[in-house]
Parts: C-alpha cells; structure tokens; sequence
C-alpha cells in the first residue's frame, strides 16, 4: 500500500503525458478554434448560465432541471475552487508540451489540479439529467466537450480533468440527496358505486349560495334549464346555509342533493348527504371548488354525464370535534372536513399566493408570498399528537395531496383513508433563516423544518391562547382542541371519471 501510494503519482504524471503527447500530435485545424471558443465560454459557468436560462423558459421538468444543475454547479466550483485547488497545488501544461497554437491565452495561473471547467460542466450536465434524462442526454457531449477542451487547449493535465468530473458528479449526487426527486404521483382513482341516474333533474334538489362569489342571476337560469324537474334553492344572505341545506335534503321526494357553492357550502352540503343517505351532485361554482376539480367536475357537461350516467364514487370524510370557549366551560361543537385544515399563517400566505398570482405566475407568486409571510408572522405553539411544536404551519389534508411540499394543489385519491399532515416548524435552531433559504431554492420538502407524516386519527391542542383553526376555508375561532378522525368510504359523489379498477 506504501509503495502504491509512493509511486502512483509518478503512474499518473507519465500517463498525463502520453495522453497529452497524443493530443499535440494531432494535425492543426478548425477544431483548435472550436475548442479554444467552446473552453473560453465556459469560463465562470456563463455557458451554462445561458443554457439554464433558455431551460427555464419551459415549465414543468426543464425548469427544475436548469435548476438543480446550477445548484450542483455551485457546489461543485465551491468546493473545486475552493478546497481542492488549494490541497492539491500542481503546475499547468507547459508550452513545450503541446503546440504553441493550441494554448489557451493567457493560461490560468492557479493550481491545475483539479479542472474546475471540468467539475462545473459535470455538475450541470449531470444535476439536469437527475431531473431529466433526456436533457441530461442532451448536455452530456456538451460537457464533455468542455472538459476534453482543456486538456486540448493546454490548460490541464488529464487527471485534473477526471478528478474535477468526479467532484462534478459527487454534488450532483449530494445536491439531489438535499434536494430529492418528485414522487411519482398517482393516476387519479376512484372506487366505483351506482348512483340514481338524474339526467332531467327529477328527484333532484339544489342548494344554491347565492352569496358565492361567481354567482349570477345566470347562474339560476342555467340550472334550471340543464336540470327543468330539479327543485332549486337559492340561499340568500343573511340565511343560515346549514339550516337551509337541511331543509334542501329533507324534501319530500328527493333521491340526490345537489349543491353549488364554494368548498365551505360543498362541506355543509356533504354532511347533510351523509346523514340522510342521499348521493351529492357538487356543481362547479363558487368562491373556492378544491373539491369540485378533484372529483373531475370542472364544468357542467362533467356534471351533466356524471347525472345522466348514474356514475359515482365514494369519497373518505373527516369528522372534526372541537373544544372552544373558556376552560372551564367548554363548548364542544362538531362539522365535516372536505379538503383541509390548517393553523398558524397557512391562509396568509394562501391569500397573498392568490393576490399575487394573476401578475405574477404561480410559481413565482408561491415564492414572494412564502418570503412574505415567513419574514413577518410568528410562530404558534401547540401540541399534535401530544408533541409540543413551535410551527409556522399546521396543514392537514383529508386525504394524500400533491406535490408533497407546502404548497400542494392535487389529490388524485379520494378515499385513501389518511390525513396527509405537513408541520413547518420552528423548532430547529436558525428555523427561520433555514425555512427562508428552503423557500428561496425550492427545498423546503426536503428541509429539517418541514415534517411530513400521515394518520388516521389527529389531536390538536392550544397552548396558552386559543388557536384559529380554518376547515375546508372557513376560520374557527378561540378553538383549545380538535380531535380529527377519517370516516372511511363515508359519501356517495358524483363523479364522471373512470375508476382505475
């Protein structure tokens, strides 16, 4: 081992020059140019600066992709640049070692060992294939490209170019542990149950909130004429929503409740279904329809073949009991949860998210508001699950939501059984500094403030002041507990999409 380590750097310098002899042999041409050209505008990572930029342009993978590649790359220049070049100090390719017209001018002054052209271009090329294959496939004769420069244009031996493409590879591989792929999100799936087929309405009563926020007095007509045998209510303001959808599901006669409105009155509707046995037809409309888009009813006609066909699923409730009031004279009140829950400053940055969006994009948009809301609110302390946390925020799914980080928007099961729990908490030390820093890269799944986890059964409970507590959009206030249970399999939904048997 002694020997080995005595003589293999002799083994790599004597390699370096038979490599680099074989490079000068070759004859003069146009490719000395290309390679000069191609070296030069990788220099200081602006080659891949431009191409992440035009990778940006395009939503979705290409996006995440350019972004974890100059992630990998900054890692890669740190530590190359930084610690490397400064414990491994070689001298570069002399001029009597290849052709004078091959030598980069003026050549790099500090140490050769290793390549930091070659570790940035790895870095990038692979950091982007992590995320997308094929545009890693794509990058990869680029890098090589760069690296192979150079050795050609004399401004490395060989093997600093093999150990900065190790180095390129290694935080491409770390970045991505820090920052971990995507899970594969599920193909939507519902489990099937034959519903009365309502094609004209008969047997049909409506709800309608009339305080919605996309309400019209077309919206009344329209209904009435998609659906001439329905009874149709509108609830005006300064009615009682709960007693008038009560009133809706008790008429004589009726087979299925219909209802139009927003999450909070879909809620409502779900748990008057639910109690008298009756299927739920949820109509798009309303301030809010989370639970509308999940079910695949994202217009009438979605609504009308649902109807027509008879076709629906069933669909997992939550059953929320909270305690509120003072301590010693609690009052104890129950509802049914939809889609979420959440404490801490959730619907802040929900609604600066939404306010944001139209000028902004919603990516974008997500991001300034999360930098908002972190920067400015406080913490909440309470207890989950008998745990003391100090959290930004407590978000609760009925139900897996995707993508798994603070901003999910999709649920493509609808009665998985599980509440899906996210806590940002503040916690850990510097929890601010590290949850604005996840924010900033797009790491926050992946951060030690975020905790993901999931259950049938979840306790809240306050800690000094009581909390506010917004189900499904609506705020409670002055709740001390709330104990949230699944009920399995609970309703019976319309809903046009095929189930995956």
């Amino acid at each position: 081992m002694q020997g080995f380590l005595r003589k293999g750097p002799k083994h790599v310098a004597r390699f370096d020059h038979f490599l680099v002899r074989a490079v000068s042999r070759q004859p003069q041409g146009e490719h000395d140019d290309f390679f000069r050209r191609l070296s030069a505008a990788a220099t200081k990572g602006k080659l891949w600066f431009g191409i992440a930029g035009l990778m940006a342009t395009v939503p979705g993978k290409p996006r995440r992709a350019a972004l974890h590649g100059l992630l990998a790359l900054g890692v890669a220049s740190a530590v190359t640049n930084l610690v490397f070049k400064t414990a491994l100090p070689r001298r570069r390719p002399l001029p009597e070692h290849l052709p004078v017209f091959r030598f980069v001018n003026p050549q790099p002054v500090s140490s050769s060992m290793p390549s930091g052209h070659s570790a940035s271009a790895v870095a990038f090329a692979v950091g982007a294939g992590l995320v997308s294959p094929a545009i890693g496939l794509a990058l990869a004769p680029v890098a090589a490209g760069v690296a192979y420069s150079r050795v050609h244009t004399g401004a490395h031996w060989p093997s600093d170019v093999v150990l900065g493409s190790a180095l390129g590879v290694g935080s491409a591989i770390v970045t991505r542990k820090w920052w971990p792929a995507k899970p594969p999100e599920p193909t939507p799936r519902r489990t099937p149950v034959e519903l009365p087929k309502i094609s004209d309405g008969d047997g049909l009563s409506i709800a309608v909130n009339a305080m919605g926020g996309s309400y019209s007095p077309e919206t009344g007509d329209l209904l009435r004429k998609i659906f001439p045998k329905a009874h149709i209510h509108e609830i005006a303001e300064g009615e009682d929503i709960g007693h008038e959808i009560e009133a809706a599901a008790t008429r004589a006669g009726i087979i299925a409740l219909g209802v139009w409105g927003g999450d909070g009155t879909v809620g409502t509707a779900a748990a008057a279904a639910v109690v008298h046995s009756l299927p739920l037809l949820v109509l798009p409309g309303g301030t809010l329809n989370h639970f509308a888009r999940d079910l695949g009813v994202g217009s009438m006609d979605d609504v009308l073949k649902a109807a027509a066909d008879g076709s629906g699923a069933l669909v997992d409730l939550g059953n929320v009991v909270m305690q509120r009031g003072l301590p010693e004279l609690p009052e104890t009140s129950e509802l049914t949860m939809l889609n979420t829950a959440s404490v801490g400053v959730y619907p802040n940055l929900v609604r600066r998210r939404e306010r944001l969006q139209p000028a902004l994009g919603k990516p974008l948009a997500g991001l300034v508001a999360s930098l908002r809301t972190f920067a400015v609110n406080s913490p909440t302390t309470l207890l989950v699950n008998g745990v003391r946390h100090k959290l930004w925020i407590l978000y609760m799914g009925r139900g897996r939501y995707y993508p798994r980080d603070h901003a999910p928007l999709r649920r493509p099961v609808l009665d998985d059984g599980l509440f899906d729990l996210r806590m940002i908490t503040a916690d850990e030390p510097f929890a601010r500094a590290r949850l604005l820093w996840a924010t900033v890269t797009g790491t926050v799944a992946a951060s030690r403030v975020t905790h993901l986890t999931e259950g049938t059964k979840v306790h809240i409970e306050s800690i000094g002041e009581p909390l506010v507590l917004a189900v499904d959009g609506e705020p409670k206030a002055g709740v001390r507990s709330a104990e949230f249970v699944v009920k399995p399999r609970n309703l019976r939904v319309y809903s046009p999409l095929d189930p995956a048997v």
